[in-house]
């Protein structure tokens, strides 16, 4: 009976790893990203154009996260609504239900756009930043080219639809690097389930996230639901395990259900089949190095910035870190001076090469030790 049920453990085991090995993820465009390595594990027609939807917001929000960051922006800025803005929360469109004559925080304007996936907040954070939502989408594009997403353009906050708002999954998979790099706390908005608006004349509105991963027991925290019945449905998704977090976009899936049964998939998939290396962080020691005719008779070296590699489940003795540098290095030496390279291969094929940088100065000895020095090498090989 045990040896019955360990072998259809093994083999559902095996079955989930060929089909995860083999995955297709139906949709029309997907990419899948290790975030920590940048390398793309996944990806099927990324450039592909597409109508980002309410993808959209996470520029909206992360225009409005730069402005507070250089203090030109506030959370505790109330912006008065406009009946341009209070049209969209009585639509049909996903809504904060804000009304006309209104003034609403900046914070609770963000959480109705990041939770509620509010098109009224939208506008109405767009009109106070900019003045108007043109001009406010001007400066989401501009945004966008300088982000390098080349294939993107913004023509409203929202994502409603418009053939002039358009952009690609690796577009949105570059904005939402941008946004979780840069503003890991406001990102925890996007992981939040749900949003209660102590709105003005009426009884509290509490909406929940749209974002069907995150009620999923699996470390889903972000990012951004979408929905144009020309593009069916869309999600950036991110998911954190570990310290290792995925982040994945998609567009064109069929259904709801499919959205997230296939965003999954492509997450789960990027875990099983894959390991993430921690190769060096930024300003840690790697490793010493020997100084010749230094105050010191060695020295730290480091590189600059973290270094990961993402590698194929099981095939880490595949992977060789080197140092490369001829030594003993001889002083005099500056902090920061370039001493080597950090070489990282993986199946005999380098994947980078690093600048090794000096941690410190170390001065030359003065001119008697450096003699003695010399007579010692000559004669017993001591550096």
């Amino acid at each position: 009976m045990f040896k019955k049920i360990f072998f259809i453990n093994l083999i559902s085991f095996f079955l989930i790893q060929y089909c995860y090995s083999n995955v297709d993820i139906k949709a029309r465009t997907v990419i899948l990203q290790d975030f920590l390595s940048g390398e793309i594990l996944y990806e099927k027609e990324p450039d592909r154009s597409i109508y980002p939807a309410s993808m959209t917001k996470i520029m909206t929000s992360i225009i409005a996260f730069d402005l507070i960051k250089s203090g030109d922006l506030s959370l505790d800025d109330k912006f008065l609504i406009s009946e341009n803005a209070w049209r969209l929360s009585t639509a049909g469109y996903s809504s904060m239900f804000i009304m006309v004559g209104d003034e609403v925080s900046v914070e609770n304007l963000l959480k109705g756009i990041i939770v509620a996936s509010g098109n009224d907040a939208c506008v109405a954070l767009a009109e106070g930043i900019a003045g108007t939502e043109e001009e406010f989408a001007i400066m989401m594009t501009m945004k966008a080219k300088e982000l390098g997403m080349e294939n993107t353009n913004f023509s409203n906050s929202s994502g409603i639809n418009d053939p002039d708002n358009y952009s690609t999954v690796k577009d949105i998979l570059i904005m939402s690097n941008y946004l979780i790099k840069n503003y890991p706390d406001y990102y925890k908005w996007f992981s939040e389930k749900e949003f209660t608006w102590d709105r003005t004349g009426g009884d509290p509105i509490t909406q929940g996230n749209r974002n069907p991963l995150l009620y999923k027991n699996f470390g889903a925290d972000g990012i951004k639901t979408g929905y144009l019945a020309v593009e069916k449905y869309s999600l950036a998704s991110s998911i954190i395990r570990k310290g290792r977090r995925l982040i994945a976009v998609g567009s064109g899936f069929e259904t709801k259900n499919s959205r997230s049964r296939e965003s999954s998939k492509i997450l789960i998939y990027g875990l099983t089949n894959f390991d993430l290396v921690e190769i060096a962080k930024s300003e840690n020691p790697i490793d010493k190095v020997d100084v010749w005719l230094g105050k010191e008779n060695q020295l730290d070296v480091y590189v600059d910035k973290n270094i990961y590699k993402t590698i194929k489940k099981g095939q880490k003795k595949l992977l060789k870190v080197s140092m490369n540098y001829s030594g003993p290095i001889e002083a005099p030496i500056k902090k920061n001076q370039i001493i080597g390279t950090l070489k990282v291969v993986y199946d005999q094929e380098i994947v980078g090469e690093y600048e090794l940088l000096a941690s410190k100065d170390i001065k030359k000895v003065n001119i008697f030790t450096r003699l003695i020095r010399s007579i010692n090498y000559l004669i017993w090989g001591d550096v």
